[in-house]
C-alpha cells in the first residue's frame, strides 16, 4: 500500500529525493492532487503515463516553485509576464514556446515545441517544488479520464495500489477544486484553452484584452491538458441539465431547488455559490459514482465565470 504522509519537512525532504530518483510522487496543490514525476526524466514520464493509462498524445504540465524556473524554461512573452504576475502562485498554467535548452523531458511535451507551465499556491506544494529542483510533470493523480481528486483519500482510492506510486504527500482538501486555466501566453491575446477559476472576466481585467475561446485544438492536435472531449468521467452515466430524477438514479441538485424523491441525493451549494460547487464538484461525483445506480442527473447549473468551467468539466464527464 502506497504510504500517505503529512507534509512535514522530513516528508517533503524523502518526496523529492523520490522525485529526483525517478519516482512517483502525488502531492495536492490548491486545484487538485497531482501525480508527480521528475519531468526531466523521461522514463518517470512514462511511469505517468502508465499509472494512468493516459494517451502519449495529451501533454502534461510541469509544476515548479516559482515564475522565474518557468521563464527559464519557457519563452515569456509581455502578456505571460502580466499574467504571471497577476495570477501566479494560484490555478492558472500557462503554454508557451520552449526555452532552446528547454529541458522538459519531450513525452512530457507530447514532442510539440510548446511547454505548459503553473506554479501552484498552495505552500506545500511548493516547498515540495523547491526541495525537489526539477520541473515535476503532474496530471491529476487518477486514472486517464476519470474523476479528479481533490483529497489524498481519492487518490488511495484511483491509484493505491500501484506499485509506481510511492507516496501521497496529505495537503488536504483541495481549496478549488477544478483543474488550472490553461491559457495559449504565447501570442498577443490570451487563448483560454481550459477554463478553470481564473476566468475570462479576470482575465480581461489583468491584460486590458479580451480572451479568445478555440476549439483548443492547432496544427498539432490536441496542445494542452484537459481538451480530450471524453474526460473528468464516473463510470454511471451522467445526465446534464436535469430537473429531476427516477428512484433509481442519484441526483446532484443545485441551489435551492427542491430535490426528487430519489433514494441518493447530494447538493454542489445548496445556497446557489458556484465557488462552493466548484470546490465540491469532483467529490461528489466519486461519491455518487460508488453508489451503483442507474445514471447520476446533475441539475442545471448556471454559466458565467466559473460557472463555464464547470459546465466544461460535466460536458467532458458525460461523454463517454
Amino acid at each position: 500500500m502506497t504510504e500517505t504522509r503529512h507534509p512535514d519537512q522530513a516528508a517533503i525532504t524523502e518526496a523529492a529525493s523520490l522525485i529526483r530518483d525517478g519516482r512517483l510522487v502525488a502531492f495536492g496543490t490548491e486545484t487538485v492532487y497531482g501525480l508527480g514525476g521528475n519531468a526531466l526524466d523521461g522514463q518517470a514520464v512514462a511511469r505517468i503515463f502508465a499509472a494512468k493509462s493516459r494517451p502519449g498524445f495529451n501533454p502534461l504540465i510541469s509544476h515548479v516553485a516559482d515564475s522565474k524556473t518557468v521563464f527559464e524554461t519557457g519563452k515569456e512573452t509581455p502578456l505571460a509576464r502580466i499574467l504571471a504576475d497577476h495570477f501566479w502562485p494560484g490555478p492558472m498554467t500557462l503554454v508557451l514556446d520552449q526555452q532552446p535548452d528547454c529541458p522538459i523531458s519531450t513525452l512530457a511535451t507530447s514532442g510539440l515545441d510548446s511547454v505548459a507551465l503553473r506554479v501552484p499556491a498552495n505552500t506545500h506544494a511548493r516547498a515540495f517544488l523547491a526541495e525537489a529542483g526539477v520541473p515535476v510533470a503532474a496530471p491529476s493523480a487518477n486514472r486517464s479520464g476519470r474523476i479528479s481528486p481533490t483529497r489524498a483519500g481519492h487518490v488511495l482510492e484511483e491509484l493505491g495500489g500501484n506499485a509506481d506510486l510511492a507516496m501521497i504527500l496529505d495537503c488536504g482538501a483541495a481549496e478549488g477544486g477544478l483543474e488550472s486555466t490553461v491559457i495559449d501566453a504565447r501570442g498577443a491575446v490570451p487563448v483560454i484553452l481550459r477554463p478553470g477559476s481564473v476566468t475570462d472576466t479576470m482575465i480581461e481585467d489583468a491584460t486590458g484584452i479580451i480572451p479568445g475561446n478555440p476549439s483548443g485544438k492547432d496544427s498539432h492536435g490536441i496542445i494542452s491538458p484537459g481538451q480530450m472531449e471524453s474526460h473528468y468521467a464516473p463510470a454511471t452515466p451522467l445526465l446534464l441539465n436535469q430537473n429531476d430524477a427516477g428512484r433509481d438514479t442519484v441526483w446532484i441538485g443545485f441551489g435551492d431547488a427542491d430535490a426528487p424523491l430519489c433514494r441518493h441525493a447530494f447538493n454542489l451549494s445548496p445556497r446557489g455559490d458556484l465557488i462552493e460547487a466548484a470546490a465540491s464538484l469532483y467529490d461528489l461525483l466519486r461519491q455518487a459514482d460508488r453508489i451503483g445506480a442507474v445514471a447520476i442527473a446533475v441539475a442545471p447549473v448556471p454559466h458565467g465565470g466559473i460557472g463555464t468551467a464547470i459546465n466544461d468539466r460535466l460536458n467532458r464527464a458525460a461523454k463517454k
